[in-house]
């Protein structure tokens, strides 16, 4: 099962975790929480498990108009938020790896027609994020 839509770009760590930030802001997402997997590793688990994970970082983006949208149609959709944006790297990586949660995926657990647009809208937004961090396009989503 394809959960998420990935792309990998030619960036350093930094350049990967900033740009995508500014992709995602680009698209009215802002960042509630961001997880550092391989800080974490390294205090929980040692230092092994943290450079077996390499750089890591876990993104909860938030876009507020949609998530109002979701949580009035269904408030229990609360539990899917925010929507996780990884950029991972491993320690010999030439490449970064920039992944975002399909927001597609809501609708296995919703038959609900405004959970489908809010769905669809957020799944727009972050595809137009990547596709323009991956340096493919600059066109923002409409009304955005």
């Amino acid at each position: 099962m394809n959960y998420t839509h990935s792309i990998t770009v030619p960036l350093s760590w930094e350049d990967a975790v900033q740009g995508t930030r500014e992709a995602l802001a680009a698209q009215g997402f802002g960042i509630l929480t961001e997880i550092d997997v391989r800080s974490t590793f390294t205090t929980k688990l040692g230092a092994d498990a943290g450079d077996a994970v390499g750089d890591y970082v876990i993104l909860g983006a938030c876009n507020p108009t949609l998530a109002s949208k979701a949580l009035a149609a269904e408030p229990s959709l609360g539990a899917l938020l925010p929507c996780n944006v990884i950029v991972r790297r491993s320690a010999d990586a030439q490449v970064t790896t920039i992944e975002a949660i399909d927001p597609l995926t809501m609708l296995d657990l919703s038959d609900s027609s405004a959970v489908r647009d809010v769905a669809q809208d957020a799944d727009a937004r972050l595809r137009y994020a990547l596709t323009n961090l991956a340096g493919q396009g600059t066109t923002p989503v409409p009304g955005s």
